[in-house]
């Protein structure tokens, strides 16, 4: 199996809802500090839960903390700045999303 494949592979794993990620593995995935990671779930800028005193996030927690970082890096964001930003264009996506499904039943009714 090629490299791409097994890349791909492990992606879609961690992507899976019933995935449930540690600070460290989220921190991994994110190519961020587990201080970063803990710090952004105490403020309720990322979802997850505690459980037995450790943090846990679904594996679909990682794209957010990609975007969070991304934004944060790049723009040098505030961190609160950075998730309002990640809020709006997960918002824009999900509108296009519906638009597309209504375009679809519209051009089947006609």
């Amino acid at each position: 199996m090629s490299q791409a494949t097994e890349l791909h592979r492990a992606m879609m794993q961690i992507l899976d809802d019933s995935a449930c990620l540690s600070v460290q593995e989220l921190a991994h995935a994110t190519q961020m500090q587990p201080e970063w990671v803990l710090e952004r779930l105490s403020a309720g800028l990322l979802q997850g839960e505690l459980q037995g005193g450790q943090w846990r996030c679904l594996g679909t927690t990682v794209v957010r903390a990609r975007r969070l970082a991304q934004l944060e890096t790049t723009f040098d964001a505030d961190p609160q700045l950075a998730a309002l930003t990640a809020d709006l264009m997960e918002e824009v996506a999900q509108l296009r999303r519906q638009l597309q499904q209504l375009q679809r039943h519209l051009s089947e009714a006609l």
